[in-house]
């Protein structure tokens, strides 16, 4: 019979759906025809594959070759399917035996001479495949990062001639090597360098704890980006789950991943020129975008009123939402965002508006401006915002005091307070349902009354009310875990609505 089947993956988003690469040899003239909603990439696969057959010593057939990637509806792009449509093609043509071809999968993109070229998205469809219980063959270009995914069968190959002398029997295909130890240099800059800023650092440490989103305010040059550059180092470690999942983005997106720190949090700072698309993601065949690439960690927007007012806009729903839908003409891509946001902005044009050693040149009409391009519904989903202060001059050079604790001593405390949240309530402070606040943060009759007579004075939106509790439940389980709110949690979480 001259059909052969043959098992890759394409690339949707962080998904990675099966596709089946049918081949068919049959009489007529000579020629390969590649069906299946195939991109550009794809279709030029027949001269990369054919070539790369030849110069690998095989005979390619010469019948009229027929090429279908299932499911048709699919959209299929670049040359991940270079490999599977090779053996595909000198399995139905009897050069290689079909058996091992069943519950295997392959992916890799085939050069010239029949070399085997690393491809984009290999992590989502590793573990997509261990999920199924198969067998992957991947290129060594991508042999460090299968090497992240345990207990997941991988098979790493450098030429088309290794593969087909595995499946003939003759050779055994090399395995990955195990990732290196995790690198021991820190997890990034130290909160010690900080003088200084007590009120800063609490609540960059109440946001590490609950996973709240933080906005700094304050002159130039009073460390706004040097605190936001530290909240990585105190978040609590990545679990192995979520590791994967911020490496999966970064597969789809085609960046390198490093084994050393993949476990680290990622922390994403794009400019304030970046567009609307560079944020969420998008294009013709959608990418991920820098909320994504912040997944399970901190995007820091420096100069927030810079960016353009629509291009803050677009950062609303994935904020509620914790992922984003890209939708186009041909296809739908969802992508993780579950990021934490913190943003960093002056009090006016000029700077220096309420700083006591300079005057601020602005007019009030120039200020009002100014903080209007920040939108009130983007200023409703930040839990906390915190004006940051100048220090003194001669504190920066005074030695480190009690008070500038370094990260690993705050990270433990956040860990503990995290624990506190996560026995409770299974999840950060952050991702507390409107349906679980009676539970988790529950109020007596008399705090009760005084909560919702401030949030009264101060006009604040329900869900404005529903952030204030959440960032007073983290007080709380940073002050020691007590079920019951008490008036100083709450009047500590108002201070933080004063944007």
């Amino acid at each position: 019979m001259s059909l052969a089947v043959t098992l890759s993956r394409a690339q949707e988003g962080v998904a990675a759906p099966q596709v089946m690469v049918e081949v068919h040899l049959s009489g007529g003239l000579p020629g390969t025809n590649i069906v299946g909603l195939p991109e550009a990439a794809v279709r030029e696969a027949r001269d990369r594959v054919r070539v790369a057959i030849q110069n690998t010593s095989f005979e390619y057939p010469n019948r009229k070759v027929t090429v279908n990637l299932a499911p048709a509806e699919l959209p299929k792009d670049g040359g991940r399917f270079d490999l599977a449509i090779a053996l595909g093609i000198l399995a139905a043509g009897g050069q290689v035996p079909r058996e091992k071809l069943d519950d295997c999968e392959f992916l890799g993109e085939l050069a010239l001479s029949g070399a085997l070229r690393g491809v984009s998205g290999v992590l989502p469809a590793l573990l997509r495949a261990r999920a199924r219980g198969r067998r992957v063959v991947v290129p060594r270009a991508n042999a460090a990062e299968a090497a992240l995914v345990s207990d997941a069968d991988v098979l790493v190959a450098d030429t088309l001639a290794e593969v087909c002398g595995w499946l003939r029997g003759a050779q055994d295909l090399g395995l990955p090597s195990d990732p290196p130890p995790p690198s021991s240099d820190g997890v990034g800059p130290d909160l010690a360098d900080v003088r200084g800023q007590l009120q800063a650092r609490r609540a960059l440490e109440i946001a590490a704890t609950g996973g709240h989103h933080l906005l700094l305010s304050g002159p130039p040059g009073t460390g706004k980006t040097m605190l936001a550059e530290r909240l990585p180092g105190i978040l609590p470690p990545l679990t192995e789950s979520e590791a994967l999942e911020t490496c999966a983005v970064l597969s789809v997106a085609g960046q390198n991943v490093d084994p050393q720190h993949w476990r680290r949090r990622p922390f994403r700072a794009p400019h304030h020129t970046a567009s609307a698309v560079a944020l969420v993601g998008g294009g013709a065949m959608p990418r991920p975008g820098e909320i994504s690439l912040a997944h399970n960690g901190v995007l820091f927007l420096d100069e927030l009123p810079e960016f353009g007012r629509h291009v803050l806009d677009v950062l609303r729903e994935p904020m509620e939402s914790g992922h984003i839908v890209v939708s186009r003409a041909a296809r739908q891509s969802t992508f993780p965002a579950q990021f934490q946001l913190v943003a960093a902005m002056n009090p006016c044009p000029c700077g220096y508006a309420g700083d006591p050693r300079h005057s601020c040149q602005c007019t009030p009409d120039q200020v009002q401006r100014y903080r209007a391009r920040i939108s009130g519904p983007l200023l409703d989903r930040i839990d906390l915002g915190v004006q940051v202060a100048r220090v003194p001059l001669g504190d920066l050079g005074a030695p480190r005091g009690a008070n500038d604790e370094d990260s690993a001593t705050v990270r433990a405390r956040v860990v503990r307070a995290r624990q506190h949240a996560l026995m409770r309530a299974g999840r950060p402070n952050a991702e507390i349902s409107t349906r679980e606040l009676e539970r988790d943060c529950a109020l007596g009759p008399a705090e009760r009354r005084w909560f919702d007579a401030a949030l009264e004075r101060m006009g604040l939106s329900a869900r404005a009310y529903h952030r204030t509790l959440r960032v007073a439940r983290t007080i709380a389980d940073l002050d020691g875990g007590a079920a019951l709110l008490d008036r100083s949690h709450l009047a500590e979480a108002l201070t933080y609505r004063r944007f």
